[in-house]
C-alpha cells in the first residue's frame, strides 16, 4: 500500500515541478513570437454575430498567447519518460516499482493525450496565423469532430475486439452488456467530452475543473488497484496545477485546443478504463464528475437550437453558460471560483457513487 501511494503521489509532484520549471521558457517564447489570435471572434458557430462576447473578451483574445496547454501534456510526457528511464536503468530497485508506463493501463491514455495535443496544436497554429476553416482561422469544427471521431472508433475497436470490453457498470445494478452498441456509445462519450473543451474561456476556469476531475479518477483507479492509471491521472493533475499557477487571473496564456482536446478525449478513455475493465463504474459517474463540462456543452447546443427554432430568441445572454454569468455582471474571478466549488462537489458526489 505504501509503495502504491508513493507511486501515485511522487510522479504528480514531479510533473508539477517539471511544469513550473519550463513554463517561463515557454511563456517567453509565446510572447516573443506573438502566439495569439490576430483578430477576435466575430461569428458564432450558428453564423450569427458575437457582440456580447466581444465586449467581454475581445481585447484579451488578441493579446494573450494560446497553446498554454503545452505545459500540461509536455509535463505529463516528460514525467512519464523520466520514471520509465529510471525504472529501466535501475531495474529491480525502487525505481522499477515507480515506473507507471504499462501496456495494459497507460499506453492508450498517453497516446490519446499526445494525439489530441498534436491535432489541437495544428488548430492553434492555424488560428494564430488566421488561416483555416472557421471565423478566425484554425481547423473547422467539422474537421476536428471527424478527427476525434476517427481516433475514438479505432480505440473503441481495440476495447471491443482486443480487450473484449462491451459492458458498462451502473451503480446499484448489474453491468449492462451492450454488445456492438458499445462502439457507438464509446465514440459518443469521447465526442461529448471533447465538446466540453469550450469551457476554456475564463482565466483559471478550465484548469481548476480539469484538475478536480482527473484527481477524482486517480482515486477511483487507485481503489480498483489500477495503480498505473491512478499514477497517470495524478500526473495529469500535477501538470494541470503547474499550468493553473500561470493561468489564474490575469492569465499568462490560454490552454487552447492543444490542451483542451488532449484532456477531454483522454478523460473519456480513462473513464472507460475505470469501468468494467477495472470492475468499477467510471462511465456511469462521468456525467456527475464532469458535470461542468457537460453543462457547458448543453448550454451551447440549447442556445443554437433556441435561436434556430424560436426565431432568433436566446436562452442565455451569451453561450457557453460561463460567459452568460459574466454578461449578467459576475466578475470573471467569481465565475471561476464558483465553478471550482461546483466541480469539487460533483467530484465528491461522483466519487462516492463510484466507491459504493
Amino acid at each position: 500500500m505504501e509503495i502504491n501511494l508513493i507511486k501515485v503521489i511522487l510522479p504528480a509532484v514531479v510533473a508539477f515541478i517539471v511544469g513550473m520549471g519550463f513554463t517561463p521558457i515557454l511563456t517567453n517564447y509565446l510572447y516573443k513570437n506573438k502566439m495569439w489570435k490576430k483578430k477576435a471572434k466575430t461569428v458564432a458557430i450558428d453564423g450569427r454575430g458575437t457582440p456580447i462576447f466581444n465586449s467581454l473578451h475581445a481585447e484579451k483574445e488578441v493579446g494573450t498567447p494560446r497553446m498554454g496547454g503545452i505545459v500540461i501534456w509536455a509535463s505529463v510526457f516528460i514525467t512519464t519518460i523520466i520514471f520509465w528511464v529510471f525504472g529501466h536503468l535501475f531495474s529491480g530497485g525502487i525505481f522499477s516499482k515507480l515506473d507507471f508506463l504499462s501496456r495494459d493501463q497507460t499506453w492508450i491514455p498517453l497516446f490519446i493525450l499526445i494525439f489530441g495535443a498534436m491535432v489541437g496544436m495544428v488548430d492553434d497554429l492555424l488560428e494564430i496565423k488566421g488561416t483555416g476553416g472557421n471565423y478566425a482561422g484554425g481547423l473547422s469544427l467539422k474537421k476536428r469532430l471527424i478527427l476525434v471521431g476517427l481516433i475514438s472508433i479505432i480505440i473503441s475497436f481495440w476495447f471491443y475486439f482486443k480487450l473484449d470490453i462491451n459492458t458498462i457498470n451502473i451503480p446499484f445494478m448489474e453491468g449492462i452488456n451492450l454488445g456492438l452498441f458499445f462502439i457507438p456509445i464509446f465514440v459518443g462519450v469521447v465526442l461529448l467530452m471533447y465538446s466540453g473543451g469550450i469551457i476554456d474561456g475564463i482565466d483559471g476556469l478550465s484548469g481548476g475543473v480539469f484538475a478536480s476531475i482527473f484527481t477524482t479518477y486517480a482515486v477511483i483507479a487507485f481503489s480498483q488497484n489500477q495503480i498505473n492509471i491512478a499514477a497517470f491521472c495524478a500526473v495529469v493533475s500535477g501538470s494541470i496545477l503547474a499550468f493553473l499557477w500561470f493561468n489564474i487571473p490575469p492569465a499568462r496564456f490560454y490552454m487552447s485546443e492543444t490542451g483542451s482536446m488532449a484532456l477531454t478525449i483522454c478523460l473519456a478513455i480513462v473513464a472507460f478504463m475505470t469501468d468494467s475493465m477495472g470492475g468499477g463504474r467510471g462511465i456511469a459517474v462521468l456525467p456527475i464528475i464532469a458535470f461542468p463540462l457537460i453543462i457547458t456543452t448543453i448550454s451551447v447546443v440549447a442556445q443554437v437550437l433556441s435561436k434556430k427554432f424560436r426565431n432568433g430568441k436566446k436562452i442565455f445572454l451569451v453561450a457557453p453558460i460561463h460567459h452568460h454569468f459574466e454578461a449578467k455582471g459576475w466578475p470573471a474571478s467569481k465565475v471561476t471560483m464558483r465553478y471550482w466549488i461546483v466541480s469539487l462537489i460533483c467530484a465528491i458526489f461522483g466519487l462516492i457513487l463510484a466507491l459504493i
